[in-house]
Formats: structure tokens, sequence, C-alpha cells
């Protein structure tokens, strides 16, 4: 259908992909299934759609509409086009505060959308724990809930109208119906629309449709339901149940997963914004069953949210760089904790809520410790409780926390027998599970620990799902509360209501869409459960040789795969963080962290070469990876990005070569040693409009990149002849790391850092070191950085300890010793380079340690009022924190520290000096950092740590900034 392809891509505004690497990346979501598309359509407008839905029609062929890619039962896979929405239906195209809605495009983020709302002090309630990624089309698929569906109910609840496109290409609006207008409806003859409401009037006007309907679907007062189509839903409204609310269609449409209709812009209903007064009890629990107890004593105190989390998610939380920092709170080693969020409006009133709920609990004997946590302590712990789904891919081998019966829903009294029982089932198979959300809502998600890799594996998956299935049905529950059916649970809608109630579904999907042009094989007619899964059983790993030490994830391959597809990597500005930055400003899929671990899954697990990294596909695909570090902590699964690029380019270069410039690049060190010898030669070769424009043509840098010039000496030259410490006999010793950054360009930084050191009184010695490597690592230059790692570690190990640390000026630098050296060095070094990363710091790290343990005083600074705007680097942000950062801006006792919420800069080493990455660079710049700069005054200090921060800076804004340790020596009395 190559043919037919090309003129549709012609045919379209917005974008049409149908080579190979696309398709891979949209083969999987974040379910277990993997299904290669035909083709990948992003379109710009509702005349692409159309477009799309007539070529459909004409070619036998599926639409699968898609935001975020973010469903966990196969939703969005599928061999048709998977037709992308994410891109440019992204809008929020209208706010009526006096009547409370928000006219949305499907494509926008829930978060953001909050973020926007906050201003007319509205809100729109359902929150997902992908909410700072899950778009409102996605969340309106699958009717989605959320931590405080006890208060605000599903997408469903908020559902007021949505206007789209049939399967015939007809653009209808479907919203609320009083009685004249359903039936004009029913009147409209020759339309499809026309159809629709002549045929769910037929159905339901059926007294034997609806008793059956009433009898086999989950009960009604389970909340979470979304087993098959809301037919259930469309009985309580009129005229079919006189009490019931107007007649609409967004109650079927919610949670029909793209079936029946293409949805191009959706209204929404807003409420006020929440309490401003909340509180976390915490409630540590001996095991689930008791945080189930627990759960329904919660209950009686009209929580906003009653969330579990499990042992086993604990545990991971232990070994999650962003994680450890939310575990503050926990005492122990608890079975479960049970997080329930009480509000009020006012102190009073929640305090003795909290302490009426404590007391009782401890009447019943359920909990042991009850932490109450309020404030900014409140984000931290729900970003825990988010990060379970992607904390569960942590554990080590391929047996992991499979999404099969992670969505049943029961109602919350049926809850604690409903998990003895399901336990047993699981204990019966010699099976363990995950626990963890909705306890409230009667609904955890549980996850039995499968490896999806073995023939055995997959029968269990199926066998899971059919013993659960008719657990679900005992306790008249929901196999679906708020994650859909798509693929993994339409085989047992059946089971669940009936063989009538199923062939209903089955009439209304043949009505609305009579091809199966619509996201076929979702809810109805679905192929077996446990066909197309994402992994192959029983096929035989390949060993594959590697530089980085990737044992403990039990091998590179294994590294790429802890990657679920959660989409944390796809959050926007709006949202924070640092990962993933050329994807925030492309907005394309293929930047993402997921793409690339999919892509190296794909082609690792996939190639028949010798060389399995010797693929153009992963090349491309990791050409706007920034190696930023963001990944490493804020993805919960941990996928190094940075690294698992680093052993790509190696692999690659050992069988095509290491290009030109970038040999150029990755020996910065040795180049700028030669260049030292001749500073104004150099200075001049970079300066001058001529030999500049040649120099930046031979190392492909792009011609608007000002170069740095070089000082007349190195910074270790300068502190051989002129540095003379002025410490006590008894001071302390600082030795301190000369990185080749600062060594070569930014001497005056190293130099301050050196006399700051000084005045304060430590002891500073350079000690012998070569460079730090992290040019040759960021260019993928493996084999030449291994020989001088090995050398640092040696000639460091001896002299470093904790009396007498190795301190950093550049993080990027610093934090490669304590980052990649113990995974890149011989084996035999492996435990020095361990213990060798203990007594290592950032500037900031070691500032901030010696200030609290009393060593450092702000006396020893003046008392001026100055306002400073900090700016982190993702290294910093990723391996150490930016809290310190501000704890040593804030020393001088009258500066005010603000930190700048910005992710990446958007230089990231040679990044973004290089013409090809020059435009995706400026463009990460401007999301956040530099219209904050612009908007700062003259007297506002910019703070930043990192070289290339500070370079783009000055490129993108025209203003300096400067490194900390310029700035507290400025400040020195």
């Amino acid at each position: 259908m190559t043919r037919e392809l090309t003129e549709l891509k012609s045919s379209l505004e917005g974008e049409l992909f149908f080579d190979d690497t696309m398709r891979k990346l949209y083969a999987t979501d974040a379910s277990a299934y993997r299904e290669m598309p035909l083709a990948v359509a992003m379109p710009k407008n509702d005349s692409d759609i159309k477009k799309l839905i007539q070529f459909a029609n004409d070619h036998g062929t599926s639409l699968i509409p898609r935001t975020a890619g973010t469903s966990l039962a196969g939703q969005v896979v599928g061999a048709g086009i998977v037709v992308d929405v994410s891109k440019y239906f992204n809008q929020i195209l209208e706010v009526n505060e006096e009547e409370s809605w928000v006219r949305v495009q499907p494509g926008v983020i829930r978060d953001d959308l909050n973020q926007y709302l906050n201003q007319y002090q509205q809100y729109f309630g359902p929150e997902t724990s992908t909410a700072n990624r899950a778009m409102i089309g996605g969340m309106v698929g699958n009717n989605s809930c959320g931590t405080n569906s006890v208060v605000y109910g599903s997408t469903r609840d908020h559902l007021l109208e949505v206007k789209g496109f049939l399967s015939d290409g007809s653009y209808v609006t479907f919203g609320s119906l009083d009685n004249e207008e359903y039936q004009n409806a029913l009147a409209s003859e020759s339309s499809l629309e026309g159809k629709l409401y002549r045929s769910i009037n037929d159905m339901l006007s059926s007294k034997e449709h609806v008793e059956n309907i009433k009898r086999e679907f989950p009960k009604p007062t389970i909340e979470r339901r979304n087993t098959g189509y809301a037919i259930d839903m469309m009985a309580f409204n009129q005229p079919f149940d006189p009490a019931g609310e107007n007649f609409n269609f967004c109650k079927l449409i919610a949670g029909s997963e793209g079936t029946l209709m293409f949805i191009t812009e959706i209204k929404l209903n807003t409420i006020p914004l929440p309490p401003k007064h909340k509180a976390l009890v915490c409630i540590h629990c001996n095991d689930v069953n008791e945080s189930l107890k627990a759960n329904l004593v919660g209950l009686k105190y009209g929580p906003h949210a009653s969330e579990l989390i499990d042992h086993y998610i604990l545990e991971c939380t232990k070994q999650n760089i962003e994680q450890q920092k939310n575990r503050f709170f926990i005492q122990g080693d608890p079975g479960a904790i049970l997080v329930v969020e009480l509000a009020a409006e006012n102190d009073n009133e929640l305090d003795t809520k909290c302490t009426d709920l404590i007391e009782e609990l401890k009447k019943e004997k359920l909990g042991y410790h009850y932490p109450i946590l309020k404030g900014d302590d409140i984000r931290k712990i729900w970003n825990l409780r988010k990060a379970g789904l992607g904390l569960l891919s942590n554990i080590p081998g391929d047996a992991k926390p499979a999404p099969v019966i992670e969505d049943t829903a029961v109602d919350v009294q049926d809850l604690p027998q409903y998990i003895i029982d399901f336990n047993e089932i699981l204990k019966k198979h010699d099976l363990s599970c995950v626990h963890y959300a909705h306890a409230g809502s009667g609904e955890l998600h549980l996850r039995p620990i499968i490896n999806l890799k073995t023939k055995e594996g997959h029968g269990q998956f199926r066998m899971i799902a059919t013993e659960i299935a008719h657990l679900v049905k005992k306790y008249n529950g929901s196999l679906s509360g708020e994650h859909g059916d798509g693929r993994l649970r339409g085989e047992f809608i059946r089971t669940m209501i009936g063989d009538q109630n199923y062939r209903l579904l089955e009439d209304l999907k043949q009505t609305w869409d009579p091809k199966g042009i619509f996201n076929p094989g979702k809810i109805t007619n679905t192929p077996p459960m446990d066909s197309n899964l994402r992994y192959e059983a029983d096929r035989k790993e390949p060993e594959i040789k590697t530089y980085f030490d990737w044992s403990k994830n039990q091998g590179v391959l294994r590294s790429a795969e802890l990657c679920n597809g959660s989409g944390d990597c796809r959050k926007s500005p709006i949202s924070g963080g640092t990962m993933c930055p050329s994807f925030m400003a492309t907005r394309n899929e293929k930047d993402t962290t997921r793409s690339r671990a999919n892509i190296l899954r794909e082609v690792l697990t996939n190639s028949e070469k010798i060389n399995r990294f010797d693929s153009e596909e992963v090349k491309e695909v990791m050409d706007l990876c920034l190696s930023c570090k963001g990944c490493k902590s804020e993805c919960p699964s941990n996928v190094d990005m940075a690294r698992l690029k680093a052993e790509f380019q190696q692999n690659y270069f050992d069988t095509h070569g290491i290009p030109l410039k970038t040999k150029m690049t990755g020996r910065f060190n040795q180049n700028m040693k030669m260049a030292s010898l001749f500073p104004p030669a150099y200075n001049f070769m970079v300066s001058n409009p001529i030999t500049s424009r040649l120099f930046k043509s031979v190392m492909g840098i792009a011609n608007e990149r000002p170069l740095p010039k070089m000082p007349k000496q190195t910074l270790i030259a300068w502190y051989k002849k002129n540095f003379k410490s002025t410490a006590s006999g008894d001071a302390k010793t600082v030795h301190l790391f000369a990185d080749e950054f600062t060594n070569f360009q930014d001497v005056e930084i190293g130099k301050k850092v050196m006399l700051l050191l000084d005045k304060l009184g430590y002891k500073v010695i350079v000690p012998e070191h070569d460079e730090s490597c992290r040019t040759f690592i960021s260019k993928g230059m493996l084999k030449e950085a291994i020989p001088v790692i090995n050398k640092n570690i040696r000639s460091l190990s001896g002299i470093i300890n904790e009396d007498a640390p190795l301190v950093g000026i550049e993080p990027s630098a610093i934090l490669t010793l304590k980052d990649e050296y113990p995974d890149l060095c011989e084996a035999s070094l492996k435990e020095k380079a361990v213990n060798l990363a203990k007594n290592i710091f950032t500037f900031e790290e070691f500032i901030t340690r010696e200030f609290e343990s009393g060593g450092i005083s702000s006396s020893s600074f003046n008392s001026e009022a100055k306002l400073v705007k900090a700016h982190g680097h993702c290294h910093q942000k990723a391996l150490s924190s930016v809290v310190t950062l501000k704890k040593v801006l804030s020393i001088p006792e009258n500066y005010k520290v603000e930190m700048i919420p910005s992710g990446c800069c958007g230089m990231a080493g040679s990044f973004g000096y290089e013409k090809e990455h020059y435009d995706v660079s400026m463009k990460i710049g401007e999301l956040v950092l530099f219209p904050t700069v612009r908007s700062t005054t003259d007297d506002t200090i910019i703070a930043a740590p990192g070289t290339s921060c500070r370079h783009q800076i000055h490129d993108g804004t025209g203003r300096n900034s400067k490194h900390p340790a310029e700035i507290l020596y400025e400040a020195l009395v």
C-alpha cells in the first residue's frame, strides 16, 4: 500500500510516516502488547482527520486514535494507522467562568489544563497517576478516574459535550438533549447520526434488555466501572428513566476507547478549586489486609483520597534516586501504607478530623504509626504513590509485575474479602502480587509477577486473567475500573455481562462503525488476550558484549527493557522537571526516552548482525538525546538513556569509525592542551569572522554560536605559580578537581573557588589527576575514556577520604566520577571507584555540608540585600540535588534565592553548538529559561553552576550568569 500511503501523505497538512522506525515506535504502549501499525499520522486539523477517515473506508484499514500512549490494556496498539493527536490538537479553546465549563482539544494535558484554569479559580477533577502527561482525549476514551474519584468521580461525570467525526466522515456534536431535542434527533431519517439515536432508543426501550442490563452489569454502587460500552449508564438517562438526567451520548462515548467516533473537541464541567487546608494521614500497617480494614474506617471521614502503597513498591522506592527523597515519613518496614487525604475549610477542623481518625484506628487496633503530613510534603507523597507503576519495572530479572488484572473494581465494602479470595487464587498458582492505589474506591491495582518471556508465563497470563474474571463476576464487580477493556479484557466481557448483553454491545459497535474503521479489536471482537504480546515466548536472550557494566540489570538489553511505556518522559515544561528536553521542544514521540528505549529493545532483540548496535534506526532516534541524565532520576524505571546512548555510540563506532568532528569534540582536553600553548593564536582563530567560520565548518558548529576564548594561563598553571594557602596547620583539607572546562576556559571561576575556600579556612590542594572524561563519554568514545578513568581512580583513591574530600566545580565533570566511573573502570578497580565516589562532592554539596555542620557561617558574608535567580545543571538535578544550590546561595543572610523552574538549558555540552541541533537547543531554552531570565531586572543575579548553561543563557538572552562560587566570593566581607 506504499503508493496509496504516499498519495495520502501528500494530501495532508500534517504528517504521515510509514517507515519501519516510526512504525516500531508506535507498535507498543504501556501494555504488554506489540503490533506493527500500517502507518503513523499526526493530523494538523479537522480536514486531515476527515481525509484519514475517507482513506480507511476506501482501503479497508483502520484508525487508532492516540494521545499520550499510556494505555495499559493495549488500546492504542493495532495494525491500522495510529493517529497521534498529541502534537497539534492540544489547544484550550474556551473557558466559561459563569457556566463553569472549558472546551479543549483532545491533546491537552490534564495537569496543564488545571494550571490554566487556576487563574479562573476552577478545576477539572479526575486525576490519574499519569496526570502530568495524560491527555483529555485519552481520559475520555478510558473514562479515567484517579486518586480523588471518591470525591470527583470519573471523566464521564464531567463530560458535557463532544465534537468530532463518525465513521462515515460526518461531523457531529453530542451533548445533553431534553425530550423535545431527543425526539427531533430520532426523526433525522437520512443521517448516520439519526440512526444512532434510533438504535439506542430501540435497545433501551426494551424492558427485557434493561432488566438484563441491570441484572448482569456491575453493581451501580461501584463508582469505577468501565466494563464494555456504558449502556447501563444510558439506561439511567431520560427518556428510559424518567427520574434520570437528560439523554447524552457522552455517557456512552466516555470509556469507548476511540471505537465509536473520532473526537476533535471536548467540553468539560469545571468545579471550584479544592479546599486549601489538606492533610495526609499515612497509616503504617503490618499487611495489606490490615490496610483494607483501615480503609473502611478512613472512608467514614469523607476523605478526598484513600490510596494504598504496598511493601513491593516501598522496596522499589529505596532504589530510585527521585523517590528516595520522598520516603522521609516512613517508619520501620511496613507491609503496606494507607494514605488518607482529608480536607477542611480551616486548620482546626482539619486537625480534629485527623485526630479522630487516628483515635478510631488505634481503638480498632489498625496500624502502628500515623504521621500527619501537610504543605509541600503532600506533593512528595503523592509523587511517590504515582511513581508506583514505573517503579514496579525495577524488579531485577525478566519476571515483572504484569498488567493483566490490575484494574478490577468491586464494591468497597467487598474489597477486604475480595482481596483475600484474590490472593488465594495466586497462592494456588505459587504467584505473588503487587497491591497499590485506589482502596477508597474499591479498586486496587493488582499485578501478579510473571515472566512474559516464557511459554509458562504466557500461560499464566491467560490463566490468571480467566480465573480473576470469574472471581470479579462472583462479586458483581467490574473487570475494568479505569484502565479500560482494550484487547486485554475484551475477551472476558461476555463472561462479565452475559451473552445477551454482549450481543447488544456488538450491535452497537456495528451500528456506529459498520466497516470497523475505528480502533477495531478493542472492547468487542477482540483477538485472544494472549496474542501479539510484546515478548516472544522462550526466545533465547542474546549475549551482548558491552563497555559499561550492566550487571545490575542483568545486561544492556534488560536495561532498555526497564521502560514499561508509562510515558513520564512526555510531560510538558509546564509540569516541570528535566526529562525529556528534546520532546518538550519538538512534541514528537520519537524524541522521548520511551522511544529510545523501545528502538534499542527492538534492535538488540531482533538484529541478526554480529554487532547488534550497528543500526541506523537507533542512531536516528538517539540523535536528539541531550544526555541530560534527567531520565536517570525522573523516570520511575530508572532508564539511564545517557548511558545507553554512550554504549550504543561506542559500539556503532566500532563498525563505522568515529567521525572527525566527534573525535575533535571528544578530545576536548587534548585539543585545549595544544591550544593553551598559543592562546592568542587560538583566540584569533575562533573570533575572527573568516577563520571562525572555517573552524566552525570543520567542527560542525552552528555559525550563530560564539566560541569561548582561552585565558592566558590554565587554572592548574595559575595554581602552581600563584596560589598560596593561608589556611592554618589544622585546617580541613579540600582536594579540588580542576576539570577540563574550568582548567582551560573558566579559569577565573576556578581561581575564585580556591580563594573563597582559602578565605573560609580550608586548605586547598589540586591533586594530580587527568581529565574527567565527560566529553569522551558524552560523545560515546568509551574506549578512550576507560584508560583515563582507571588512571584517575588509581591516583585519587589513595588520597581522597572522608576528612579530605574531592570537590568539583563543573557539575557534569565531577559527577562523572561518581556516576560512570564505577561501571566503566576495569573490574579490579570497581570497589575503589565505589569507595572514591562516597567522598566526592559538587561545590554546592560541599559548601552546604560545611554550612550545616557549622564550618561556614553567614557572618563571613555581607548583609546586602540581593535577588538571585538560579538555574540548576541537569546532572546536578539528576544525580545530586538543586536544593544544595539554593542553600549555598542563601548563606549571605539577605540574599533572596528563587529557583528558575527550568529543565535542561538546551546546550548540554556540545549538543547546542552543533549546527544540526542549534534550533532545537534554542527552542529548549525558550521553554522556560530564556523568558524567565529576560523578565528579571538588571540588578538580579543569575546563577548557573554549569559552564554550558552559562554560555546558553548568554547566547539566548545576552545576560551574564555566574557560578555560585563567584557569587559567594563577591559577597565575602
